[in-house]
């Protein structure tokens, strides 16, 4: 085991890839030590402390990105540094809202400047917090950064079947502003502070930036990404006219590793198995559950938005050979099934007349 002996700290530890990437650093012999807002919450924490290794080699440590030296417990004595907590749950006030991040932008847009504030100050607030822990730590050989496409792949240029967007692509900010894209302007800034600071500082950080993630639950709870496909499935008369990114969480969780054992990562990954339009996304669903009741319409008339390309180059080059959209979906709708966050099933299928 590549991990016997080393200790690695997993920021918001409770979330949907974090959990994830305990799973496999346990699995792999690391000792995990990792952050969640409140250890005493089983929701949060259940998940973790049931997995194989937890008991010997998990610890929890109360954390919160927007306080200050607040993680230094966790970093300190540690090898290296997983960043994944994401400031955008902390935007969202009421625990039941949950909401898929193509819808994002349109509550953003509504509720304002005092929302944007929320979303954008945490977000380059609680990654420097981080990384400030981490610079205090003469033990953290590597910080992986858990960044998005988000942070790549808006800058106003054309995206087209023919174009290929790659790690050399950075999302402009003042596009960003214009078009009223929050939350990608969130994780362009929080993105470029931290290679601003490590830079400065001179330690070692790789980022990961993956696309729409998607795949089994670990956590009990739902989170955006996995909304997206349920937003599908339970019933809905329309589907987006969105065109993402998609790849699965196990992917993610294993490239982040990668990133931090295979000496040679730098820079930037970003990880995307297929750019599909939600179209696409529902014959799949289609040919996988024919008796799912699903939307037969695009939300409006207008051409649907293009499929573009991500390069898949430097993913390859940490090994990772991606699950295919259509078994990362099928995992998905499973998932939602076991953990019983797609209620009433049976209501939302046509009645066989058989």
């Amino acid at each position: 085991m590549s991990g016997a002996g080393k200790t690695v700290c997993v920021t918001g530890g409770s979330g949907y890839i974090a959990s994830w990437l305990v799973k496999f650093l346990l699995q792999r012999g690391y000792t995990v030590k990792a952050s969640v807002r409140d250890p005493n919450d089983p929701k949060r924490t259940d998940h973790l402390l049931a997995l194989d290794g937890a008991k010997e080699r998990l610890r929890l440590f109360k954390a919160n990105l927007l306080e200050e030296h607040s993680f230094d417990a966790a970093i300190d004595g540690c090898d290296g540094v997983f960043h994944t907590a994401s400031p955008f749950y902390h935007a969202i006030n009421d625990p039941q809202l949950i909401i898929a991040p193509l819808l994002m932008n349109l509550i953003v847009s509504l509720l304002g400047s005092s929302f944007q504030a929320e979303l954008i100050d945490p977000a380059l607030k609680g990654t420097l917090n981080v990384l400030g822990s981490c610079a205090k730590a003469p033990s953290v050989k590597r910080v992986v950064l858990t960044s998005s496409v988000a942070a790549v792949a808006y800058n106003g240029k054309p995206r087209t079947p023919d174009v290929v967007v790659d790690e050399t692509w950075w999302s402009n900010p003042e596009f960003c502003k214009e078009m009223k894209l929050w939350y990608v302007l969130s994780k362009t800034l929080a993105e470029d502070a931290a290679w601003k600071f490590v830079k400065e500082k001179s330690f070692d950080m790789v980022a990961i930036n993956p696309a729409m993630v998607i795949g089994p639950l670990l956590q009990p709870t739902l989170n955006t990404s996995a909304a997206a496909i349920l937003d599908v499935i339970k019933g809905a008369e329309t589907y987006p006219n969105s065109t993402f990114g998609w790849v699965n969480v196990k992917d993610v969780a294993n490239a982040h590793i990668q990133a931090f054992e295979i000496p040679t990562a730098s820079g930037r990954y970003c990880l995307v198995e297929r750019v599909a339009h939600y179209s696409e996304i529902v014959e799949i669903l289609r040919k996988l559950y024919p008796s799912f009741q699903l939307p037969a319409k695009c939300a409006d008339e207008k051409p649907f938005v293009p499929k573009y390309q991500v390069s898949k180059e430097r993913a390859k080059s940490l090994g990772i050979d991606f699950i295919s959209l259509e078994e990362s979906i099928k995992e998905t709708v499973e998932s939602l099934k076991e953990k019983k966050l797609f209620r009433d099933l049976a209501s939302h299928v046509k009645v066989s007349p058989n």
